[in-house]
């Protein structure tokens, strides 16, 4: 991707920082973005992935940082959006000097970013990070895993979900199907459980996950990959890959509601979001709902007290409310709508910041 599409980029989306970083003798090859700091410093994970070019990096990186913005900013928290992405094989290239040198980049933006674990990264990898910067949050002995708190977000948006088109949020009266079992969409299944749910539907390709599921909750249902957008069920829950949602899967879905943790789940965020708005979905848009693990490293940098940390992620359930109204009065699609309320936060603490006080 050259310089001036870069700027381009920068300039259509109000991208703050793109910052290129390269260390030879670990091989560290990666690239941070800090989409917005209006709120506060800007956080979002690091993502290590054998990204096919430069430009493919850049882009996902990019798209993550914005959806950190509206993620923090929807979750009521003051943080802004960035990212970061390192371009290898996590299988041949991780080592303790590797994700030393890491920190040491963070370190140099001077608390303008702050970094966690993301795909293919550990708290493992963050505690070598942390020898070299204090930028860093999800570390092992603080908050811990993120996902069974993303998961009670994503809980707490399908009861959303189920009073916004029911006009009743008990799980026990309803049908689920889950795409992707490995982290928050097993987490996910376990408290709609848990809720009594009348019927879980699972799919998902690791051996590994399919065989733990069928160990610890026979009850629940697998079904092939392909399979699962067309199910007639209350809730569809992607809680895999991005981009799951678009012109070939919106139209084959049965379920009036879809709820799920998974990022960037429309693949095109404008035309997939008046897709499903025209066949009168429910869609409870992902920055929203799965802002659980966000929420809880938010706590870390406060002071973590977990019992604060999971009162908070239960408020996604009165947000989303909230944001299902502007829908309603924009006549807009949900996604469009929490932009719109994500957005209005910011505008207003920028006006409240308008003139500089020294702390």
């Amino acid at each position: 991707m050259s310089e001036l599409k870069v700027f381009d980029a920068m300039q259509r989306d109000q991208y703050e920082q793109v910052v290129f970083f390269h260390d030879k003798p670990t091989g560290l090859k990666g690239i941070t973005v800090i989409h917005n700091t209006v709120l506060g410093p800007a956080l979002g994970g690091t993502r290590l992935w054998n990204y096919k070019t430069e430009e493919e990096a850049l882009v996902d990186c990019l798209r993550l940082a914005r959806g950190m913005t509206f993620k923090s900013a929807s979750a009521g928290l003051n943080l802004g959006g960035g990212k970061s992405v390192l371009i290898g094989d996590a299988a041949t290239i991780k080592s303790e000097a590797y994700f030393r040198a890491l920190g040491r980049f963070v370190q140099s933006l001077n608390g303008r970013y702050i970094t966690a674990e993301d795909v293919n990264t550990s708290t493992k990898d963050m505690s070598y990070v942390a020898m070299e910067t204090d930028h860093v949050v999800g570390l092992e002995g603080k908050s811990g895993n993120p996902s069974p708190v993303t998961a009670l977000g994503v809980f707490n948006g399908v009861k959303a979900g189920l009073f916004k088109r029911f006009g009743e949020s008990d799980i026990s009266r309803h049908t689920f199907a889950v795409q992707g079992a490995g982290q928050t969409g097993y987490f996910l299944i376990g408290y709609l459980l848990e809720a009594g749910a009348r019927k879980v539907y699972f799919a998902e390709l690791n051996p590994g996950y399919i065989r733990r599921m069928a160990e610890e909750h026979p009850q629940v249902e697998l079904v092939q990959p392909d399979d699962i957008y067309g199910l007639d069920v209350d809730v569809f829950c992607p809680c895999a890959l991005g981009g799951v949602l678009n012109e070939h899967t919106i139209p084959r879905i049965k379920s009036p509601i879809i709820a799920g943790s998974a990022n960037n789940v429309l693949l095109d965020e404008a035309a997939d979001g008046w897709r499903i708005k025209e066949r009168g979905i429910i869609h409870c848009p992902d920055f929203v709902i799965n802002a659980g693990g966000l929420i809880n490293v938010y706590h870390e940098i406060q002071g973590y007290v977990r019992e604060r940390a999971l009162a908070d992620t239960n408020k996604i359930y009165d947000r989303l409310l909230d944001i299902f109204r502007i829908a309603d009065e924009q006549d807009i699609p949900a996604q469009e709508a929490a932009r719109v309320y994500a957005m209005q936060r910011i505008e207003a603490v920028q006006q409240v910041r308008r003139n500089y006080i020294p702390r």
